[in-house]
């Protein structure tokens, strides 16, 4: 199966300098929806045909598997899929798809092709609305041609029947169709859906298959329809998530950028985002408002509302939030503590530790039952370089301690509060290091001179 994609719109109605396939649905560009629809129904030619914004294209979403064809000008979709010709092989039949219809199924598109065998198979639908699509004209219940809208009469723009432009056509009767085209139309262009009547000519057989869903063929040309195509496929995304037991607060209110894996019992609260690829172990329950990219959430573990976490990997049984931050590089274990304020980047922290209050711990490595009191910060970089902080077990760390980087606290420490820690820490001992508490009799507060 050869599959050519035509991707060389501009999109006027973007109102946008980015290429209209460039835009994202669900995190990733359109066409690049697309390409991964064609790859999955195991397309063995991929011929991308671009032209508006086409080197911004190319450079986005080449592949190895993918050829280009420039389309310029862009004189219609019979000329568009013309300049494919020469890039896919002539034996198989082509699958017609467009990069801005971003939701169509693999199962449609494969019903498709099993009804299109040696024939032309147009994929047809019937909205409730058609206007703006050609008609699908049939006689005695035979299609014989399509009429786009702006060139049909009264009574053909009262026939239901739509063409998605979707199609399967051998690619040898293609070759012999595409340059017989003329341009005598409305818009003055060359018209795909005009090679119906060449086929119906020659007495090739031409059949029709339709989408389970309206919403697989609809296109994205203005800000308003990818705003509703992207309710559309996160709903979609809830939808299976309920369907293996995943407990959404509200189906509505879930935005899904990536792959998100979940085991059973997993609870989500409203307005999440997850990016990248996120899997939730069992009885995970994530907070509202909270963002996950690329990482893990070991089984049994809390995250309050408000927390972001990227590229990170959480243990099993952690409370994390509300209002945390876990940036690329945290490592936490087993009971990890990570309360409201509390950023830790590039970390590993032990079972059982925790750091619950306005802290700071970065390039740092924590031993297990460590406590980090509030207002804790790893100095970790000097202006150029970044050091690393060792914390050993069983350490307790006062409130407004700075630890300055490189540094250790040996197993069983105790810093005083307020401590600026610029040398290393023995075990099982105290280490303080502030000025002496003073009060000064008879000191009075300045007061604010009279004017």
């Amino acid at each position: 199966m050869n599959v050519v994609i035509l991707a060389a719109g501009q999109g006027k109605r973007m109102h946008s300098d980015l290429p209209k396939v460039l835009h994202p649905l669900a995190g990733k560009p359109l066409l690049a929806h697309v390409l991964d629809t064609a790859r999955a129904i195991g397309a063995t030619k991929i011929c991308v045909v671009y032209g508006h914004g086409g080197e911004r294209v190319r450079a986005a979403l080449d592949a190895p598997d993918l050829a280009w064809a420039l389309q310029e000008p862009q004189l219609g979709t019979g000329h568009a899929v013309l300049q494919a010709l020469p890039a896919i092989g002539p034996s198989a039949p082509t699958l017609i798809m467009y990069g801005d219809v971003p939701l169509i199924r693999a199962s449609t598109l494969q019903r498709l092709i099993a009804a299109g065998k040696d024939s032309l198979a147009l994929l047809t639908a019937h909205p409730e609305n058609p206007q703006g699509y050609g008609r699908i004209v049939r006689v005695d219940g035979a299609v014989k041609r399509i009429v786009e809208e702006k060139d049909a009469d009264d009574a053909e723009r009262a026939i239901r029947e739509i063409n998605t432009g979707i199609l399967v056509a051998p690619t040898a009767a293609l070759a012999r169709w595409l340059p017989m085209l003329g341009n005598r139309n409305a818009q003055g262009e060359y018209y795909l859906t005009d090679i119906v009547a060449l086929a119906v000519a020659e007495g090739m057989p031409v059949v029709t298959a339709h989408p389970d869903a309206a919403w697989e063929t609809e296109g994205v040309n203005s800000k308003l329809q990818l705003a509703t195509l992207e309710r559309v496929h996160q709903r979609n995304v809830a939808d299976r998530l309920m369907e293996v037991g995943v407990t959404l607060t509200d189906p509505a209110r879930i935005d899904v950028r990536g792959e998100l894996k979940c085991g059973r019992d997993v609870n989500i609260d409203v307005s999440c985002v997850f990016e990248g690829r996120v899997e939730l172990a069992d009885n995970v329950a994530i907070g509202a408002h909270c963002v996950l990219k690329n990482c893990r959430i070991g089984r049994g573990t809390r995250i309050a509302p408000f927390c972001h976490i990227e590229d990170a990997a959480v243990g099993a049984d952690n409370i994390i939030g509300p209002y945390a931050r876990l940036r690329p590089g945290t490592e936490l274990g087993t009971g990890v503590h990570i309360g409201n304020f509390v950023e830790v980047k590039n970390s590993t922290i032990a079972d059982s530790s925790k750091a619950n209050h306005l802290a700071y711990i970065g390039d740092a490595t924590i031993g297990s039952r460590v406590n980090v009191g509030a207002g804790t910060i790893t100095c970790n970089y000097d202006g150029a370089n970044k050091h690393r902080t060792v914390i050993e077990d069983d350490v307790f760390i006062g409130s407004d301690t700075q630890l300055v980087a490189p540094v250790t606290v040996g197993r069983g420490a105790t810093l005083g509060a307020g401590t600026t820690l610029s040398k290393d820490a023995p075990p099982d001992q105290l280490t303080v290091s502030r000025a002496k508490q003073m009060s000064i009799p008879g000191w009075k507060r300045p007061v604010k001179k009279k004017v």
